[in-house]
């Protein structure tokens, strides 16, 4: 097999099935499969993904949700793709994407990990797509939104090209198109997060471990990510500041001095219950 790719479904039958779709209407050079992953969905979108796409698609039903990470590990054991592609349920792939990074990751032996240009679905960029590795210089600049010009403090990256190739530090899990040799080497997802930061502290580890990990721009797909002024669920928001905690206490606690580490964890937690207070007064969608 050439390419595997792996989606993880939790009752969102019509987003899945279009992301799917927007592989399957396509034909390729290459063998692909697909995985689909439920997270244990309460409603029918299993049964109806099942009847809808047969046996063009690989069905995995998991017993309970343990998150994103441990869904996706749960196909990439099996997956026997040279490549394997994490791919969001609420995505659209466009045409020529999938072709166009396989014929680059052929090409170069070097690369572990690629990504691709996200657009939301008013046509702006996703910038999660292309980053630098958190720290605690760039996250403060980042979380109490000052503006920077320097490359070092620049998260996001914004002073790069969009439509461009060229190597970074991290990617999205909503696209992550990854070497199969470099997954064996570094390990598959941290299991310790639910759904937040898994892409960060994996891209990381492939990249300590000697692979480059490049952004694509000339190719695309659509995000179709819940607009900002949305109600957010408190266990999301809990989730997002508890990867914080979990990839620094991983990857940077052991660089600092112990007081510098607890001043990190203490901010942490006020921006999560400062978040958490905030949610209370906004409206459902």
């Amino acid at each position: 097999m050439d390419l595997s790719v792996v989606i993880v479904n939790y009752q969102t039958f019509e987003l899945t099935k279009n992301t799917i779709n927007s592989i399957l209407d396509y034909d390729y050079p290459f063998s692909v499969e697909i995985f689909v992953v439920d997270n244990a969905s309460s409603d029918d979108s299993l049964k109806r993904l099942r009847d809808y796409f047969g046996d063009k698609v690989k069905f995995i039903a998991s017993k309970e949700n343990n998150g994103f990470a441990a869904g996706n590990n749960q196909a990439l054991r099996i997956a026997d793709g040279k490549y394997q592609l994490l791919l969001n349920s609420d995505t659209i792939v466009w045409k020529d994407t999938l072709e166009s990074i396989y014929g680059y990751m052929e090409k170069n032996a070097d690369v572990g990990a690629c990504g691709c240009r996200v657009l939301l679905e008013n046509g702006e960029l996703d910038k999660a797509c292309k980053r630098s590795f958190p720290n605690v210089k760039n996250s403060f600049f980042r979380l109490f939104h000052i503006p920077t010009k320097s490359k070092d403090n620049d998260y996001n990256l914004t002073d790069l090209p969009d439509d461009e190739i060229y190597e970074i530090d991290c990617l999205t899990g909503a696209f992550m198109f990854m070497r199969k040799q470099a997954l064996d080497e570094v390990g598959f997802l941290d299991e310790t997060f639910f759904m937040y930061g898994e892409d960060i502290d994996l891209c990381y580890r492939i990249k300590k471990g000697g692979w480059k990990i490049v952004y694509y721009g000339e190719s695309c797909i659509t995000h179709l990510k819940g607009a900002s002024s949305k109600k957010q669920k408190s266990k999301l928001i809990y989730e997002f500041y508890r990867a914080m905690y979990i990839y620094y206490k991983k990857h940077h606690a052991h660089e600092s001095f112990f007081l510098i580490n607890w001043v990190v964890y203490l901010g942490i937690a006020v921006l999560c219950c400062l978040k958490l207070f905030l949610n209370i007064f906004k409206k459902k969608s």
